[in-house]
C-alpha cells in the first residue's frame, strides 16, 4: 500500500515539470527552446528544401542597410560609358541631335479632325527593333528602358495612366511600383541565424514582358496647306491584369501611364533605332515615329462613337471585328483627303 502511493506521487510530479517536446523538420525529438522576446514579428518564410519554418524578426535601427544594385535585368540598370571610342569612327552626331520643329497649324485651317488611339504590338516582325536589347553608351536600347530612363532623369514628366488626358503626373517610383516593381527591404543572415544587417534589393522584373505601346493621335486636315497632317500626342506602355495565380485577364489591357510625346521628341533624337541590315545606316526613333515606320492597329477613335467606346468593348468577343472596324475607319480617314481632289 505504500509503495503504491510513493508511486502515485513520483509520476505526478513527473507529469508537472516535463516539458512539451516537438518533433524538428529532421525527424529527431529535441526540446524547443524559449522565443527570444526581442521576436514579436512572427513571419512565415519558406525554406530552400520546400520546409515551412516560423521565423521570428524585428526590425532593428542599429545594423546596417545595404543598397542592392540591379542584377542585369536590362531594365534602368546604372549607365555605364565606354572609357574609349567603342566605334571605328568618331560619334558626335548623337549628341547635337535636335528634332525638326513642327509645322505651325492655325485652329482655322482646321477643318477636318480624327482622334485615334492605336496599339504596338512589338512581337510582330517590323516592331522587332523595340525590343532590341544591347547596351550602349546612353543605356539600355529596349524602348521602354529609354522611356523610363527619361523620365528618371527628368527629361520628361509621366502621368497617370487613369485617363489619356495628362492629368496627374507621377513620380518615377510611382512608375515602376505601376510595374510592381519597386524594392524589398531583406534581413541578411549568417550562417549562425542572426539577423547583422538588411539590404534593399531592386524586385525582378522582365522588360521583356512589356511588348504592347499605345499611341494617342490625331489626323488633321489643313486647308491652307492642303495636307493631312497626323501629330502623335502620347505614347504609353501597355500590360493586362493578372490574377493571383499569374493568369492574364482577357480584355484587360490597360496603359499603366502616359508620356507626353512632344515633350519626348529631344530624347528620342538621340536613340538610334535598330537596323538589322546595316549597322552605319540607322534612324533616330524620332524619325521612326514621325516616319510612320511601324506596324499598328486601330483600338479606339472618335468618328462614328458618340458613347467613347473603344472597339474591345463594342466587340468583346470577336478580335477579328475590331481589325476590321480598324482598317474601315483607316479608310474612311483616306478617302476624305482623297475625296477633296476630282482627277
Amino acid at each position: 500500500m505504500v509503495f503504491a502511493l510513493l508511486t502515485f506521487m513520483v509520476s505526478a510530479s513527473f507529469s508537472q515539470t516535463r516539458q512539451p517536446i516537438r518533433r524538428n523538420n529532421y525527424g529527431d525529438n529535441s526540446q524547443q527552446p524559449p522565443n527570444n522576446p526581442k521576436d514579436t514579428i512572427p513571419k512565415q518564410q519558406n525554406s530552400d528544401y520546400g520546409n515551412n519554418n516560423n521565423v521570428l524578426y524585428q526590425r532593428d535601427t542599429s545594423l546596417p542597410i545595404t543598397v542592392i544594385k540591379g542584377s542585369g535585368n536590362g531594365l534602368l540598370d546604372s549607365v555605364k560609358i565606354s572609357l574609349r571610342n567603342d566605334a571605328s569612327i568618331e560619334q558626335n552626331l548623337v549628341k547635337d541631335r535636335q528634332p525638326l520643329p513642327y509645322e505651325n497649324l492655325r485652329e482655322d485651317d482646321a477643318v477636318f479632325r480624327v482622334r485615334v488611339w492605336r496599339e504596338i504590338d512589338t512581337r510582330e516582325k517590323m516592331n522587332l527593333p523595340f525590343q532590341y536589347s544591347a547596351e550602349e553608351d546612353n543605356g539600355n536600347q529596349r524602348f521602354i528602358s529609354i522611356l523610363l530612363q527619361a523620365i528618371k532623369d527628368g527629361d520628361v514628366t509621366a502621368f497617370s495612366g487613369d485617363d489619356d488626358r495628362f492629368t496627374t503626373p507621377i513620380t518615377f517610383d510611382d512608375a515602376m511600383k505601376a510595374f510592381a516593381g519597386g524594392s524589398d527591404t531583406v534581413p541578411k543572415i549568417d550562417r549562425d541565424g542572426n539577423v547583422v544587417g538588411y539590404e534593399v534589393r531592386a524586385k525582378q522584373f522582365d522588360p521583356d514582358s512589356i511588348y504592347k505601346f499605345r499611341l494617342k493621335e490625331e489626323w488633321i486636315f489643313d486647308k491652307e496647306s492642303s495636307r493631312l497632317f497626323v501629330r502623335i500626342l502620347g505614347i504609353a506602355p501597355v500590360i493586362p491584369y493578372r490574377l493571383s495565380t499569374g493568369d492574364i485577364i482577357p480584355n484587360s489591357e490597360r496603359p499603366v501611364w502616359w508620356v507626353y510625346y512632344p515633350d519626348m521628341r529631344p530624347v528620342l533624337a538621340k536613340h538610334d533605332v535598330y537596323n538589322p541590315k546595316n549597322y552605319g545606316s540607322r534612324m533616330t526613333w524620332e524619325e521612326l515615329f514621325e516616319s510612320r515606320m511601324f506596324s499598328s492597329y486601330i483600338t479606339k477613335s472618335t468618328m462614328d462613337n458618340p458613347f467613347d467606346q473603344s472597339l474591345a468593348n463594342i466587340y468583346p468577343n470577336n478580335t477579328l471585328f475590331r481589325l476590321l472596324k480598324g482598317e474601315q475607319i483607316k479608310e474612311k480617314i483616306f478617302n476624305y483627303e482623297q475625296s477633296l481632289w476630282s482627277y
